[in-house]
């Protein structure tokens, strides 16, 4: 289905960014990055504070980069890294966009956390899209996550989802 999956996803540690890319590599979908305009502290405390700060505050930062046009897309899977048992804040900007009619499939890194709460605040923001259950791969585990994560992806399209 290539040109109509599209591979959204926000990473800070590289974790999410390379399941992203096993992903894309699975489904043949475009990749998009989920940029902030300011980026995030690269020490860990730092951003970890202003991280919980922002989702207590529900706080939907600027992005670097728009989202564009989404209507060539019947498929989004959409990453981010679990932080406070949801999205990062940068991917809840992103699915702000309308989503409607799309089948948005979430995927999250994680230590230890697993998905948490994040399906269910990604079905509040995309209301009007079809929100499977999603993948969580741990991030001590993403380099090794790749027959994984393309199984899942393969049983996903073989089953619509």
């Amino acid at each position: 289905p290539s040109g109509k999956v599209l591979v959204a996803y926000f990473s800070h540690s590289g974790n999410t960014r390379e399941v992203a890319r096993q992903i894309s590599e699975a489904t043949g979908g475009d990749l998009f990055e989920i940029v902030p305009a300011t980026p995030y502290p690269t020490e860990y405390r730092a951003v970890v504070d202003q991280g919980k700060k922002e989702i207590e505050a529900g706080v939907r930062p600027a992005l670097k980069n728009p989202v564009g046009d989404l209507s060539q897309y019947d498929v989004i899977f959409v990453g981010s890294p679990c932080w406070w048992a949801t999205i990062a804040p940068p991917v809840a900007t992103f699915l702000t966009c309308d989503l409607a009619g799309k089948t948005v499939v979430p995927f999250m890194t994680h230590e230890g956390s697993g998905m948490r709460h994040s399906e269910a605040d990604i079905r509040k923001l995309c209301p009007r899209s079809t929100v499977p259950d999603g993948l969580a791969v741990r991030g001590s585990a993403v380099r090794n996550s790749k027959n994984e994560v393309g199984r899942w992806v393969r049983a996903r399209l073989k089953n619509g989802f």
